[in-house]
């Protein structure tokens, strides 16, 4: 492991590798990414893979595209498939309110050439010939959306840097950061690490990581359940992969896997995991599922899409990931602590990955963001903000799923 480095990126899930990817592409070539396991362990190798160009807040939309950009990009550079199935979705308008903002979208995504358009309930049940259109008014159609497979995109991220002359260290836990007169150093159990910029990219560890700085950031680690259903016979006589359906009325996620459903829920009572410090052995673990939570929400998909209830369960999929109070990452430098950045508290990791890795690589390299960097700087909280005010927050931002946010 090499001693010197002008960056070192703390964790090896989509988020660390994208940015490994981006610095190097942008030029910065001594850079080290340190990965307590092995990549994508944590949360990225259990996560749906689901990228979209309609992020859940119209201000991080740029976010969403750069993301999808990035991982074909990595792919046509590295030769490692990412598995992108290009599918669509639609996310559904179940108010008029939603419908009403769906279209004030369309200049946005026309200004970033992104296809997009809003679709009437008829339209939405020949894209999705399973759907239940009663009680939607319309829904956002995003052709260009779909899902990846999560290994292979950040395999390949990390491929296409290593081509550029960064350095990966696996299986190389962080036990200390600390600042120097030149920078930082980063105490491995391999030994340390000078670097002029440290990123902090590690998930629901960077918490832990950045306390004995004396730093307090609002990350905390929430269980998320994946409903994956067997077989059903009218998905395998499809010719086709069908849409992504994104519902607000669950609130839910829902797409093909295969010849079968999966499915995310954010139920209304979430479940906190691990507030009092990470088990020191966690790693890509699952945790016990608690179904009774999810049952309010599968009811409603099953009403809206009733192959899926006829699916059958196949298994259940409950996953810590990181959230803060707002469901967006903080990304962008810590200011109390200089040549100090973090990439952490990403609720849609994958969605958002590569183009929040993107714009924080330019905020590095050029010393500011290339565009309106307000929604995930992590300025954005108050230093004091309170624990029991943070998880309020948080469960009530993860409880309202799809919903739009006050703002639109």
């Amino acid at each position: 492991m090499k001693e010197d480095a002008k960056v070192v990126i703390v964790g090896g899930g989509i988020v660390g590798c994208s940015l490994l990817y981006w610095l190097t592409r942008m030029g910065w070539g001594d850079c080290l990414l340190l990965e307590r396991l092995e990549l994508t362990s944590g949360s990225t190798w259990h996560a749906a893979g689901n990228v979209t160009h309609f992020g859940h807040r119209p201000d991080l939309t740029r976010l969403y595209v750069d993301s999808i950009k990035s991982y074909l990009d990595a792919e046509a550079e590295s030769g490692q498939v990412v598995g992108f199935h290009k599918t669509g979705s639609l996310r559904l308008a179940t108010t008029p309110a939603e419908l009403a903002a769906y279209r004030r979208f369309e200049a946005d995504y026309r200004a970033l050439g992104v296809p997009y358009r809003v679709v009437d309930p008829a339209a939405a049940g020949r894209l999705h010939p399973l759907l239940n259109i009663e009680g939607i008014l319309g829904a956002a159609h995003t052709p260009d959306d779909g899902h990846v497979d999560p290994s292979g995109a950040t395999y390949a991220l990390a491929k296409a840097a290593k081509l550029r002359g960064a350095g990966i260290a696996t299986q190389t836990a962080v036990t200390a950061i600390e600042a120097t007169a030149g920078g930082w150093r980063v105490e491995t159990a391999k030994g340390s690490v000078r670097a002029e910029h440290v990123v902090l990219a590690a998930s629901f560890w960077t918490r832990e990581l950045s306390q004995p700085l004396g730093l307090s950031l609002p990350l905390y680690p929430l269980q998320h359940h994946e409903v994956v259903t067997g077989d059903h016979p009218e998905l395998v006589a499809l010719k086709r992969e069908l849409p992504t359906v994104r519902d607000p009325y669950g609130p839910s996620n829902t797409r093909q896997e295969r010849n079968g459903f999966l499915c995310g829920v954010y139920e209304s009572d979430p479940a906190f995991w691990a507030l009092d410090g990470i088990p020191p052995e966690f790693g890509q673990e699952l945790l016990p599922s608690e179904m009774e939570r999810l049952e309010p929400n599968l009811l409603r998909v099953m009403e809206r899409i009733p192959a899926f209830g006829e699916a059958g369960i196949k298994a259940v999929n409950n996953g810590p990931i990181c959230y803060t109070p707002d469901a967006s990452p903080l990304v962008g430098p810590l200011r109390s602590h200089p040549g100090l950045w973090v990439a952490s508290g990403f609720a849609v990791g994958i969605g958002t990955g590569g183009g929040a890795a993107k714009l924080l690589a330019g905020w590095m390299v050029e010393g500011k963001p290339a565009h309106d960097a307000s929604p995930v700087d992590p300025a954005r909280f108050p230093a004091d903000l309170a624990r029991a005010e943070c998880l309020r927050q948080i469960r009530e931002t993860y409880a309202a799923g799809y919903a739009l946010p006050p703002m639109v």
